[in-house]
């Protein structure tokens, strides 16, 4: 893409860019079919995709989503003209624009946009998994990953078939007990969140997951910013029916490793995963930094050391003025008004491509 197109679409729009959906497909569990997507593009990919069931957000990576996902999948693209062709990669944009679109501290450190977020959206629950340390991500040429879920009001009207999350495991529980039913993956239902400890959901708060922590999250649509890996381990074997190979558990081991279960228990973070004040260090109810006549602010991400969110409410036929110390990810998920220089709304119903 011409380096000059992204500047020129950046200048003209006074810095905001105006990103195209990302609809990504999974081929495990249920969709939830609250992504406001048209009924009839569920499986918009084929079958042999799974339906869609995630919305990615201002992301510079791929997927990691097996051999038929098409070699941009997951990746944000700008649109710049009401042609859906005329269009090109956030990230094209990052390399070429840098500091001037990110800031010098993110560039610097990072030389990238180092987040994304999406919302994922089940019917059912998902398996008991974790996503890798930094260290353990390092071996296979990737990064760790830490995520935050918040559980939004407005795309929530059912809750799905399990509305409750479970994390790491009961404090009393021993990494024996885990191993042992780490070893019968492929012989039997390991029923491995009997070990653990689940929450139901609250509407309007949120959690911080390490990486290392396993997690099985439940059944409401959940906006979830996260560090740019999709790596983990799924400890669990059969979720609500649903069989998962071994490869899920190992595919992000080295190779010399995919067979060694102490290996695989090492990716925990173990004094995490027991710890019995989880609830009291990763809970995040949301927390008001401003409530006036023109504007609702508060933070509903927040507590860590990579990323945070904010949901932001200008008041019906009101004006505000927001200003933010870094680059963000903006989703415009109800009402109308204007945005910088757009005229936007939130949408009702998105129909894929």
């Amino acid at each position: 893409m011409s380096s000059d197109i992204i500047k020129n679409t950046f200048e003209k729009n006074k810095g905001i860019f105006r990103l195209i959906p990302v609809f990504v497909p999974r081929r495990f569990s249920k969709p939830g079919r609250r992504l406001r997507l048209h009924p009839n593009d569920y499986y918009s990919l084929g079958t042999k995709r799974g339906a869609i069931k995630e919305r990615w957000f201002s992301s510079v990576i791929l997927c990691m989503n097996g051999d038929l996902a098409a070699e941009d999948e997951g990746l944000s693209y700008v649109s710049y003209s009401d042609n859906i062709n005329d269009r090109f990669t956030l990230k094209e944009a990052v390399e070429v624009l840098k500091d001037e679109l990110i800031g010098e501290a993110l560039m610097d450190k990072f030389g990238t946009w180092p987040m994304y977020s999406k919302f994922f959206d089940y019917e059912e629950p998902l398996f008991h998994h974790l996503h890798l340390k930094f260290e353990d991500a390092a071996r296979v040429g990737m990064l760790g990953k830490p995520e935050a879920y918040y559980y939004p009001f407005q795309y929530n009207n059912v809750p799905g078939n399990f509305p409750h999350t479970y994390f790491g495991f009961s404090p009393e529980v021993t990494k024996d007990q885990v191993r042992e039913r780490l070893l019968n993956y492929t012989k039997c239902d390991t029923r491995i969140t009997e070990l653990s400890r689940a929450y139901r959901i609250e509407l309007g708060t949120g959690w911080y997951t390490p990486p290392g922590v396993l997690h099985a999250p439940g059944s409401y649509l959940t906006y979830e910013p996260q560090w740019n890996s999709d790596v983990n381990s799924v400890y669990e074997n059969i979720t609500s029916g649903e069989v998962y190979d071994y490869d899920m558990l190992a595919e992000n081991c080295p190779d010399d490793k995919k067979n060694d279960i102490d290996y695989i228990l090492s990716l925990m973070d173990w004094e995490k995963n027991v710890d019995p004040n989880y609830r009291l260090k990763y809970f995040r109810p949301p927390v008001l930094e401003e409530d006036n006549d023109l504007y609702t602010d508060k933070w509903i991400i927040y507590g860590n050391d990579y990323f945070s969110a904010k949901e932001l409410t200008i008041k019906p036929g009101q004006k505000a003025i927001i200003r933010d110390c870094s680059a963000y990810g903006c989703i415009i998920i109800q009402g109308h008004g204007k945005f910088g220089c757009y005229q936007a709304e939130a949408a009702g119903m998105l129909r894929y491509g």
